[in-house]
């Protein structure tokens, strides 16, 4: 991810110590930093780490009214004017300073990550396809529910017409015909309930994922801290106190727009009210987002500013979940004989090469990517299985809806003739 990307920027002021003054400009938030720019001049005044920030508050005195000091090690910067207003400023700051604190665990865990080897490096990829595969698995496996439920309609439909059918043919049998009274009878109890069974898997569908966000309804100045979790069914947007705020259903969404890696909204469309949309912001949104892609893939709108995410989650080194088989053939390789390379060194590159000689993988750690392989090929073995029932339960619907139409178009014509 760029390090580098906007997040958020706000029109501000900044007292300049040096020249105890008050300087307007730009407060600029990107993933892992907070900047200051000087619209006169165009000067940085201010750029530290977010993992540097000890303490976020809002002040105020008898010259400084509603102001936001950020204390930067032993440095307090002071900012007024905000806008749109101080508190909007505040939870997003506050949301991403903690988030980054809680991802990185400061400076520690970085130092740590740059001594990773390269088995864990491994290690942790092959960790996230899993998730991948199975966040895809719950996914299938609700569509599945919902396969199954319709088969139940169509059923109880075609149960339904054959009622239908022979209440027809007694309208149509002479008034001597001696059975008449035998056709009324038995058949119109034949099917049990089953409307019950079909909204009981709402209630146990298990969590996808779930978030800290910023909410946002609709152009509202003001935003709030909450939580996004992702269902199968849908979505969920909540506050801090889990009281549900909104609920999409899968049908309800009729777009979300990516403004950026860490910025989407949800929208739903009516037709003579005001629309259905929040604006969701958060530090964990580029986790939710491919969850989000698999769902609502023909509502999803990437913006200008979001197409660089698409292009760096789509390379091969970022997302193996497009071509997860590919990566663990070449890992296996490395697993089976951790100290050859993985592949040919003519396309290798010379980092890849000094990799390669610079780290083995232990024998721990190929057992545990062995582990996580044979995992990986169950779950791909039962996405696959999921898959081609759910494309037969398909062919069944599809016939069973054009026998059902033409048996309605059948019995309208006989109800023609009998009015």
């Amino acid at each position: 991810m760029n390090e580098d990307i906007r997040i958020h920027s706000w029109p501000c002021s900044y007292y300049l110590d040096t020249g105890k003054q008050w300087v307007s400009g730009r407060l600029l938030l990107t993933p892992v930093a907070i900047k200051f720019t000087a619209d006169k001049t165009g000067e940085l005044l201010v750029n530290f780490h977010l993992s540097s920030i000890s303490e976020i508050k809002k002040e105020s005195s008898n010259l400084i009214f509603s102001s936001l000091t950020i204390l930067e090690k032993n440095t307090k910067h002071w900012f007024s004017s905000l806008q749109p207003n101080r508190n909007v400023v505040f939870n997003i700051l506050e949301h991403f300073w903690r988030e980054q604190l809680l991802s990185s665990q400061g400076a520690g865990a970085e130092a740590a990550a740059l001594q990773s080897t390269k088995g864990k490096e491994l290690t942790g990829l092959l960790t996230g396809s899993q998730k991948r595969l199975e966040d895809t698995a719950k996914v299938l496996h609700y569509q599945g529910e919902q396969f199954d439920n319709i088969m139940r309609g169509l059923n109880k439909i075609e149960g339904d017409m054959d009622v239908a059918d022979r209440l027809l043919t007694e309208l149509e049998s002479p008034s001597w015909w001696p059975f008449s009274s035998k056709l009324w009878k038995a058949p119109l109890e034949s099917k049990p309930k089953e409307t019950a069974t079909v909204s009981d898997s709402k209630n146990q569908e298990g969590i996808i994922i779930r978030i800290p966000v910023i909410i946002t309804h609709r152009t509202d100045s003001n935003v709030k801290p909450g939580k996004l979790t992702l269902f199968a069914s849908g979505l969920e947007i909540s506050d801090c106190n889990s009281q549900v705020i909104h609920r999409f259903e899968s049908k309800d969404v009729d777009d979300i727009r990516v403004h950026t890696p860490y910025e989407i909204s949800v929208r739903q469309r009516f037709i003579g009210k005001p629309d259905t949309s929040y604006r969701l912001l958060s530090a964990k949104m580029p986790e939710a987002i491919p969850i989000l892609e698999m769902q609502f893939s023909k509502k999803m709108q990437f913006l200008e500013d979001a197409l660089g995410f698409v292009g760096a989650r789509k390379s091969p080194q970022v997302d193996l979940g497009t071509s997860i088989w590919q990566a663990a053939t070449g890992l296996l390789g490395g697993v089976v004989q951790p100290g050859s390379p993985v592949g040919g060194k003519e396309g290798m590159d010379s980092e890849q090469v000094q990799l390669e000689k610079q780290e083995k993988i232990s024998q721990e750690e190929a057992k545990e990517l062995k582990q996580i392989l044979k995992k990986l090929k169950g779950l791909a073995l039962e996405t696959e299985a999921e898959l081609e029932r759910q494309d037969e339960a398909l062919d069944s619907i599809t016939t069973s809806v054009d026998r059902a139409t033409l048996n309605i178009d059948k019995q309208n014509r006989r109800i023609k003739k009998l009015t």
